[in-house]
C-alpha cells in the first residue's frame, strides 16, 4: 500500500521523496475536481438547450474594500502564513503526521500576521485603485456553468461534515472513548452521509440561484458517481479499511488472466496499520492482514465507472428532467447494496434483517430513485399544463 503519494512514487520510479501528502486525501482532491469538470460541461450543455437559463445581477463597481472583505484577506493570509509557512518550517515534524500538525497549535505566528497584513493591505489596494466616484451598478450576466465552482465548494464542505457526522453515529463508542479526536480526525467517513447532507445544501443553493431541481439532480448524477469511482482509488492505494470480508477462495478460472490482488488481497503497509507486524519492516505502516480479503474498494471503482458510462450514453436521450438522477439513486443502491455483502462493516437488526447502515441506506435510495419516477413525471406534467394554460391566455 501506499499511505502517502511519495510512497507509490517512490514505488513507481525508484527514487527517495518525501512528500507528506496522503494518498487518500489526494484522491478525494482528485474526486471532486473530476466531479466539478462533469459538472461544469453538464451545466453549460443544459444552458445550451434551453433548460437551465443564464441570470442577469446588478454588481457594484469601484466601491471600496468592504469592512467584510477586509476582514476574510486578513483571516485567510493568517491561517496561510501561520500553517503554510509553519510547514515550511518544522517540515520533519509535518512530515511524520500531517494531520497532527494541521490540527494542532502549531505554525508561525509571524508569518501569519504579516501574511495577514499583506493580503489586507492587496485588497485594499486593488479597491482603491479602481474606485470610481461615485460606484455605479452594472448588469452582469452569469451562467449557469460558472456556478460549478461554487457548486463543488458547498458540497465539499457539507459533504466532509455529513460523513463525519454518519460515521459518528455508526462507530458511538469511539466518541465516547475519545470525543476530541473522534470528531477532529480525518479517518472515518460515511459516503452516505456525506451524499444527503451535501444534497440538502447543493438544493438549497440551486434554487437560491433559480436553477429547478430535475435539472441540477442530473447535472449532479454523472458528477456524483465519478466522484465516488475516483475516491474509492483512494481508499484501495492506502488501505484505509474499506476493505472486505476474508476470501479464502481460490481465484476463479475466468479471471486468471489478472493478478492476484484483484481477487484477493492482505494490504501491506495499510494506513491505518492494521494486521500483523511486517517482518523485518522498519518506520510507519508496518503492518500487513493475516489473511487475504476482497478488494471492494477496487470493485467499488470499476462498478461507478461502470455507472458513470450508462448515465453519461442515456443522458440525452431521457426525454423528462429528474430521470437521470432517479436512475442514478437507483443503480447506486443497489452497486452499494450488493458490495456491503462483501465488505466489513457494522450491522444492525431492521425489520428481522441483519443490515449495515450503508445498506440500509442503500435500500431507501432504491425506493426513493423508483418513487421518483412518479414524482419526476408529475412535476414534468404539471409544468406542461402550466405552459400550455399561459400560452392560451
Amino acid at each position: 500500500m501506499f499511505p502517502r503519494i511519495s510512497d507509490l512514487i517512490n514505488y513507481l520510479l525508484g527514487t527517495d521523496l518525501d512528500i507528506p501528502i496522503q494518498s487518500y486525501g489526494f484522491m478525494v482532491a482528485l474526486a471532486f475536481i473530476a466531479g466539478a469538470v462533469v459538472l461544469y460541461f453538464e451545466l453549460k450543455r443544459k444552458e445550451r438547450a434551453g433548460q437551465i437559463p443564464s441570470q442577469q445581477r446588478k454588481v457594484l463597481k469601484g466601491a471600496p474594500a468592504t469592512s467584510q472583505e477586509l476582514f476574510f484577506s486578513v483571516l485567510f493570509g493568517f491561517i496561510l502564513g501561520w500553517k503554510g509557512v509553519g510547514l515550511i518550517l518544522n517540515y520533519s515534524t509535518f512530515s511524520q503526521d500531517p494531520q497532527a500538525f494541521i490540527l494542532s497549535w502549531h505554525g508561525s505566528v509571524v508569518a501569519g500576521l504579516l501574511l495577514a497584513a499583506g493580503f489586507a493591505g492587496f485588497n485594499y489596494y486593488i479597491k482603491r485603485k479602481e474606485r470610481l466616484d461615485p460606484p455605479v451598478w452594472e448588469e452582469v450576466t452569469i451562467h449557469p456553468y460558472q456556478l460549478a465552482g461554487t457548486i463543488l465548494l458547498i458540497a465539499a464542505i457539507f459533504g466532509i461534515i455529513g460523513a463525519k457526522i454518519f460515521d459518528t453515529l455508526e462507530h458511538f463508542d469511539d466518541l465516547i472513548r475519545d470525543p476530541l479526536g473522534t470528531l477532529f480526525s480525518f479517518a472515518g467517513l460515511s459516503f452516505y452521509g456525506g451524499l444527503i447532507v451535501a444534497a440538502f445544501a447543493v438544493v438549497w443553493y440551486a434554487r437560491k440561484n433559480k436553477i429547478r431541481f430535475p435539472y441540477i439532480a442530473d447535472a449532479m448524477a454523472p458528477a456524483l458517481i465519478l466522484a465516488y469511482a475516483v475516491g474509492r482509488i483512494g481508499c484501495q492505494i492506502s488501505g484505509d479499511g474499506c476493505w472486505g470480508i476474508a476470501n479464502p477462495n481460490p481465484m476463479p478460472q475466468w479471471m486468471s488472466f489478472l493478478p492476484e490482488w484483484v481477487w484477493s488481497f492482505q494490504y501491506p503497509h495499510n494506513v491505518i496499520d492494521e494486521g500483523i507486524p511486517i517482518p523485518g519492516c522498519e518506520g510507519d505502516h508496518c503492518f500487513i492482514l493475516p489473511y487475504r480479503v476482497y478488494p471492494t474498494p477496487l470493485y467499488e471503482t470499476v462498478m461507478g465507472l461502470l455507472i458513470f458510462g450508462i448515465l453519461m450514453a442515456i443522458r440525452k436521450a431521457l426525454k423528462i428532467p429528474g430521470y437521470l438522477f432517479s436512475i442514478y439513486l437507483i443503480l447506486n443502491g443497489v452497486e452499494r447494496f450488493l458490495i456491503e455483502g462483501i465488505r466489513v462493516n457494522k450491522s444492525y437488526h431492521i425489520l428481522g434483517m441483519q443490515l449495515t447502515q450503508a445498506q440500509g441506506i442503500a435500500v431507501g435510495l432504491i425506493f426513493l430513485g423508483i418513487a421518483g419516477f412518479w414524482y419526476f413525471w408529475w412535476l414534468n406534467k404539471r409544468s406542461e399544463g402550466h405552459t400550455v394554460s399561459m400560452s392560451g391566455r
